[in-house]
């Protein structure tokens, strides 16, 4: 089963060939009742779009809690009953806690939300760099998908991607610097300077990026100009991803691992999601949809954990609607 983002988008984009409309049929009816701005109806909302089921959402402020129908079963409860539900159900992919094993409750929220951070970050270079490579194949003499349009429309869309995946890695920085580095610089002073020294050094390739896609959409597509130039964006964006790839394994494995010695307490590490979230405003807005594509279904639904854990169950409420409507 698809990413539920990339399924979406198709059917907004009426890409969904005859075949898949009628998989798409065949598929099971699940009925979700709940409340509109209840926290745990958005999140199975969002849960909901990764499995291979017709969702059919009935707004219902007679619960107070969201009731799931599938056929002569009628399931409600907390996230695990829900989600162990629709994994026993449909067991791929599977969603709840602790059956494939990849939660794990000992690590500190914040080591979480970077790791998280990192995966989706790496998920999306790689998109980049694939998309560039296609490019290049073609030369601007063919098209690829319909839905790009022309090469040039193409060249607009891979720049619009690119300031998405940009506005992330730089809050995610930010992030680090104001945040994490910071716990850790308190218990063991001049720690994080080497990370801090790679922020710095990686900023001017990525602006340089950006203007190279700037200065490659003004080009005549098919021209031996356009050609050069588009290979030469594609080689600075995989010398980018060769880079977040080393800086991010780093971090994981000098940085990160030490923060479980730091020890901080449930109230510290709610404070510390919160400010996680503060300071990286448009990935958790207006960027939010861009960002959790990026993610395997198990590694979005624990971030959407993480979330609904926040002190602030307005903002999340907020973000959670954001995935679903």
């Amino acid at each position: 089963m698809g990413n539920c983002f990339r399924k979406q988008s198709k059917l907004l984009n009426s890409e969904i060939t005859p075949s898949e409309l009628m998989m798409m049929k065949s598929f099971p009816v699940v009925k979700l009742h709940g409340p509109e701005n209840n926290i745990l109806t958005c999140y199975m909302r969002f849960a909901l779009h990764y499995k291979p089921v017709t969702l059919q959402f009935v707004p219902s402020d007679a619960y107070e809690s969201p009731v799931l129908h599938l056929q002569d079963d009628i399931v409600t409860g907390n996230v695990e009953t829900m989600l162990h539900f629709l994994d026993m159900k449909f067991p791929q992919p599977r969603l709840s806690r602790g059956v494939s094993g990849w939660f794990d409750q000992t690590t500190p929220l914040v080591v979480w939300v970077v790791l998280l951070q990192h995966r989706s970050m790496l998920w999306h270079l790689e998109r980049m760099v694939r998309w560039g490579g296609d490019l290049v194949e073609r030369g601007g003499k063919a098209r690829g998908d319909p839905v790009m349009g022309s090469p040039r429309m193409e060249v607009k869309k891979f720049g619009r991607s690119y300031s998405q995946m940009l506005e992330v890695m730089l809050e995610h920085a930010q992030m680090e610097e104001k945040v994490v580095f910071p716990i850790l610089e308190r218990a063991d002073r001049g720690l994080c300077k080497a990370a801090n020294d790679e922020h710095a050094r990686d900023l001017p390739m990525m602006n340089g990026i950006k203007e190279d896609i700037k200065s490659v959409g003004v080009l005549d597509s098919g021209t031996a100009v356009f050609q050069e130039a588009l290979s030469s964006l594609v080689n600075r964006l995989k010398k980018l991803q060769v880079h977040c790839k080393e800086h991010f394994h780093k971090e994981e494995r000098e940085l990160l691992s030490l923060m479980e010695a730091t020890e901080l307490c449930k109230d510290e590490q709610d404070r510390v999601l919160g400010q996680c979230l503060e300071v990286m405003p448009g990935t958790h807005t207006n960027q939010f949809r861009f960002f959790m594509e990026g993610l395997l279904p198990h590694d979005a639904i624990h971030y959407l954990d993480m979330i609904t854990q926040s002190s602030d169950k307005n903002r999340a409420i907020s973000m959670l609607r954001m995935l679903v409507e």
